[in-house]
């Protein structure tokens, strides 16, 4: 189900993967929080997760694009949305660099009180090294996805994503890259591996938990795929996907109600797409398998 990175990701798979409306993308796009595409690379996928998360806490549009401008001047990077980890309590918005919590906006440095002893604010010493490898770590990773969407001999794509996390190791995107190559390759070690520390950098990240789903259905390990499936359900509702991948699992495994329940749900993300008339057929054979 999941697509390859060199694919790339259409408008439609856009907008059923994070529940969105085509009127949203556009006006987005005319805000200039993204750019206009027709086909959107993993790094676009990041940075589209981002904002979804900041609109789900009512973090109004122009205020994130307030932050995203403040960023690109203040830690001179040029996709904030999808080189920082950045988060908000409702009210404001934040970005974790070199360790340390800085209000988007303002550029203000925030003390972490569980972590930190009293002080008050401090300065920002490693901000230029910080943004000059944030260029680095996101300029490999662009490259990365080149190379793999040129066709390019996997090991050079791959030597892209280890200096990716060579100037940033909690890059997420180029750890699920590599656990996707490996996975491939049916490494299945590797790829766990890798997929695991995606999962470490970003708690939240719902493409890792899905990844890592894939994988340990590939291999049998039903319990895990379960979890993982479920967890990026928890961390995307709109996830269509995992409602896919989770009806099939629920069919082999006998539990007929909950596959019924996941194809519904999926069919209200995805009507249309190429899965939905594989998804309609298959409800429709455990519904007369139930009538029978």
């Amino acid at each position: 189900m999941q697509k390859a990175p060199q694919a790339g990701y259409t408008r439609a798979d856009i907008r059923r993967q994070f529940g969105v409306t085509e009127r949203q993308l556009r006006s987005w796009e005319q805000q200039q929080l993204i750019a206009p595409h027709e086909i959107y690379s993993f790094s676009d996928l990041i940075a589209l997760q981002t904002i979804v998360k900041l609109r789900e806490q009512r973090i109004p549009v122009r205020q994130i694009g307030q932050a995203i401008e403040s960023l690109r001047s203040k830690l001179e990077s040029r996709h904030p949305l999808a080189e920082l980890r950045i988060v908000s309590n409702g009210r404001k918005i934040t970005v974790h660099v070199a360790g340390q919590k800085m209000e988007a906006i303002s550029g203000q440095i925030l003390l972490d009180f569980e972590a930190s002893t009293l002080g008050g604010l401090h300065n920002f010493p490693t901000r230029k090294a910080s943004a000059t490898r944030l260029r680095e770590s996101e300029s490999w990773f662009q490259k990365g996805l080149e190379l793999e969407e040129t066709g390019a001999p996997v090991e050079q794509a791959m030597e892209a994503y280890q200096k990716v996390l060579e100037f940033n190791p909690a890059a997420a995107g180029a750890l699920v890259n590599l656990g996707t190559i490996f996975y491939r390759q049916r490494k299945f070690a590797e790829a766990e591996r890798y997929y695991i520390r995606a999962i470490e950098a970003d708690p939240e990240y719902a493409l890792a938990q899905f990844n890592l789903g894939n994988l340990f259905d590939e291999q049998g390990r039903v319990a895990d795929a379960f979890k993982h499936y479920r967890q990026a359900l928890h961390l995307n509702a709109n996830y269509a996907d995992a409602h896919f991948n989770l009806a099939l699992l629920c069919e082999r495994t006998g539990d007929t109600l909950k596959a019924v329940h996941h194809w519904k749900s999926y069919l209200k993300l995805d009507s249309s797409g190429q899965w939905a008339e594989i998804a309609r057929k298959q409800l429709e054979r455990l519904r007369q398998a139930v009538l029978i």
